[in-house]
């Protein structure tokens, strides 16, 4: 196309032009445009998300373009060669993370299973405590149990351990958390980096979706406000550890107050009503090329296999 064939710079918003810019680095087309602003693209990251097509993802993927990143969507478990060169981030499910993690040289920070039982009371406000599968089946008070990676079976409440009748197929020191029933009210979710918020939304709201009928996030002001409030005490607590880029869910609980729901990876979670363009800075950060990682960073390594 011939630059006399382009509108004015003054019409092409910034989505369009990330992605003309996009076209000319992947497809080494260059635009005979000499008023487009100069912008780098051979150092900038490459998101890489799964081939479904979600709203989260492609809310993703648009605000990538506008950061004028790369992005490569995969629709099978294999990387296209070089990718690895190409300072991936990713976004996806865990089964096509382990799939790619060694061929993409990529390690994924997250909290350890370990994480929510070891946090202070103050901030839990339950007990909470991480076992095997083998235990969980042979407890007969009621108890909420769920899996600590993947959901292998449903987690709620159960009337005892009896009640869960897992897949035989499932391995007997599978790391399950169990903790005492409490109902959360309303939760919100964190994106979070190097303890600080980077964005945040309403998520859950009596045990529902926390979304209008015409697709708005909704919260009360003070509830917001309360989150916000509880999140920011966890992350001014020194006796508190934290992956450096990490999704921490705080809710209401009935009878006891605000405080945290669970931690998730940042690289698997929903993004809710939060701000894409803030949720990449917390991707970027979970995803370390395995040479480049520092000694605060290991603990918080994804197993691999």
């Amino acid at each position: 196309m011939l630059a006399s064939s382009y509108p004015s710079l003054e019409c092409i918003d910034r989505t369009s032009l990330a992605a003309l810019r996009f076209a000319e680095s992947r497809w080494n087309c260059p635009s005979t445009r000499t008023d487009l602003p100069s912008t780098p693209v051979a150092h900038m990251p490459t998101l890489v998300l799964s081939h479904r097509y979600s709203p989260d993802s492609n809310a993703l993927f648009s605000a990538a373009l506008a950061a004028f990143w790369d992005v490569e969507r995969l629709h099978t478990f294999r990387c296209p060669e070089g990718l690895a060169e190409r300072d991936p981030v990713f976004y996806g499910e865990t089964l096509l993370a382990d799939a790619i993690l060694d061929d993409l040289r990529l390690a994924l920070l997250e909290p350890t299973a370990d994480w929510l039982p070891g946090l202070p009371r103050v901030h839990r406000l339950r007990d909470v405590r991480l076992t095997t599968l083998a235990e969980a089946v042979t407890l007969r008070e009621r108890t909420f149990i769920k899996p600590t990676d993947e959901k292998l079976f449903p987690a709620r409440v159960y009337e005892g351990g009896a009640a869960l009748d897992p897949d035989p197929k499932l391995p007997p020191d599978l790391p399950v958390l169990v903790s005492e029933p409490v109902v959360f009210e309303v939760e919100f979710r964190f994106f979070i980096l190097e303890r600080r918020v980077a964005t945040f939304s309403p998520y859950i709201r009596g045990g529902e979706i926390a979304r209008s009928a015409d697709g708005a996030w909704e919260a009360d002001p003070q509830e917001s406000a309360a989150a916000t409030a509880t999140v920011q005490a966890l992350l001014a607590d020194p006796d508190v550890a934290l992956p450096p880029a990490v999704v921490v869910d705080i809710g209401h609980m009935a009878g006891r107050g605000w405080g945290v729901v669970e931690a998730n990876p940042a690289w698997a979670s929903g993004l809710c009503g939060s701000d894409p363009a803030l949720v990449l800075p917390v991707l970027r950060r979970c995803a370390v090329p395995r040479s480049h990682l520092t000694e605060g960073d290991t603990r918080w390594v994804r197993p691999s296999g």
